[in-house]
């Protein structure tokens, strides 16, 4: 159902977070073969393979959590019939990558083609990106940072003039549509200058908010509120990860009814691939971080008490498996020190990606949290870990801790495999897992739905439409080769 002046919610079902905070909690991203995708519906506007140029900073060989929507739009894109190009930076100058060979082995089968780009003023990012000197760079990036919050200045600006520089040489007949993923969001600003340089239209993917960030130390500054106004208002489409950041952004900019729900999604073939962990008990397993005091473990341990303490029941039936930074061990052993808990929870570390995978997929039981509050504010409602539904494509029954009315719960409670509950529900948190212990658990109806083999029609769908009008309403465009789109910023959400 439309909100908020004409946001779709579902384009034709539910599409592409958010990665967004939270992702599995991983040293790598694992590539694997996925199956062939067919595309149904096509336009027949062209006999030729559209040229889609995507503008992705996040992306493999990179070790971010970005990485795994651009890296799945890509490929899926490709499958379903488009040249993919995607501008991303040269791993020589990020500071956490993998096997390079093995992704441009990858990409080349694929036939995913790239446009591999520097970055001024490294010190300017995260530490994300090597800077100068590998002593001395941190403190004095630190430091540059600091500043350059004080000034207004986009911590990624120096991902511009090399962006632009590399594009320099293509022309129109290289491109149909511009694609840009943000964060960083200097994409957005990149996409637009290319759009009014080969007069193509330009979507722009949000995997976060940028002024209405719920992650913001301080309120935006009036001139980011109305660059974002004036990016939505030249774009041809603009996909975001949940219905409520979809909300906000619709009530504050009215981009209507070019604005689509695309939530973050699981790649069908990498979760295939997976081969499950046999843990020779009932496993609960977290794998991910903890953003205090919202995500906190406290009320999952709380119900974990209640299991251990209820009638005949066997201490050695099960244990929970934490996956994770080990800096994020201390908030748990302090909080199972209080529950007296301390011999039921087992600690990995930091893992591979796969390895978290296998461990998630062995597990009786999945544990997500995206905050212990029983409301939330809209921007909080919008975050969905994309481990939820990593766990869904594994088949991994997920207890959800997340608000009432929270995105999380509507997107995923479908599938058949998520038990919400909210941070005060400990009771009938302990009362599931017993009956997980117990061999009850929920039984999957709709996976599909949140895979990329349907996301990504909903996706190529959006795209096919903006070739289309392209081709013939030539006249929609202005005098600049941009896109007509509302009018004055509102408020800032």
């Amino acid at each position: 159902m439309p909100v908020g002046g004409g946001l779709k919610l579902q384009p034709e079902s539910w599409s592409a977070k958010s990665e967004v905070r939270g992702e599995m909690a991983v040293s790598s991203m694992e590539i694997d073969n996925q199956d062939t995708l067919t595309s149904e519906g096509a336009s027949n506007i062209s006999k030729t393979r559209p040229k889609l140029l995507f503008l992705a900073y996040p992306f493999p060989p990179a070790k971010a959590p970005g990485c795994v929507r651009t890296w799945n739009i890509a490929t899926y894109l490709t499958q379903l019939g488009w040249d993919v190009t995607v501008v991303t930076p040269d791993p020589s100058v990020l500071r956490k990558v993998d096997d390079g060979e093995k992704v441009s082995r990858e990409l080349d089968l694929r036939g995913i083609k790239r446009i591999l780009t520097g970055h001024r003023w490294r010190c300017l990012g995260s530490d994300f990106l090597k800077c100068w000197n590998q002593n001395l760079g941190w403190l004095a990036g630190g430091v540059c940072r600091t500043i350059a919050r004080g000034l207004g200045i986009e911590s990624y600006v120096g991902w511009i003039k090399p962006v632009e520089e590399a594009c320099s040489t293509l022309s129109p007949k290289d491109v149909d549509v511009i694609l840009a993923s943000g964060s960083p969001f200097v994409a957005f600003r990149l996409a637009r200058s290319l759009s009014d340089r080969l007069g193509r239209p330009y979507v722009l993917d949000y995997r976060d908010p940028w002024t209405g960030s719920p992650h913001r130390d301080r309120p935006p500054r009036p001139a980011t509120i109305r660059e974002e106004a004036s990016l939505l208002q030249g774009c041809a489409a603009a996909t975001i990860v949940s219905p409520s950041w979809g909300s906000g952004l619709d009530r504050c900019y009215g981009v209507g009814e070019r604005l689509h729900v695309l939530t973050n999604g699981y790649d069908t073939g990498e979760m295939a691939s997976i081969k499950p962990y046999d843990f020779g008990h009932c496993a609960f397993v977290y794998a991910g971080i903890f953003y205090p005091p919202k995500r906190v473990i406290s009320p999952f341990l709380a119900a974990l008490k209640l299991l251990k303490e209820s009638p005949n029941e066997n201490v050695n039936k099960w244990y929970l498996h934490y996956y994770g930074d080990s800096g994020h061990e201390g908030h748990i052993r302090g909080e199972a020190d209080r529950f007296d808990l301390n011999d039921r929870i087992v600690f990995h570390g930091r893992v591979p990606r796969r390895e978290a995978l296998s461990a998630v997929k062995g597990a009786s039981l999945s544990v997500v949290i995206t905050s212990v509050a029983e409301q939330e504010t809209l921007e909080d409602n919008g975050i969905v870990t994309g481990k939820i539904f990593e766990a869904i494509g594994l088949a991994t029954p997920v207890l959800l801790i997340a608000p009432i009315g929270s995105d999380a719960r509507a997107i995923t409670e479908p599938t058949g495999l998520v038990k919400s509950f909210t941070g005060t529900e400990v009771s009938a948190m302990a009362s599931f897992l017993k009956a997980v212990v117990n061999g009850q658990v929920p039984q999957l109806k709709n996976a599909e739905s949140c895979s990329w083999t349907t996301l990504s029609k909903n996706f190529d769908a959006i795209l096919r439409r903006i070739l289309e009008r392209d081709k013939n309403q030539a006249d929609l465009r202005d005098g600049e080769g941009g896109w007509h789109g509302s009018s004055a910023p509102k408020q800032a959400y």
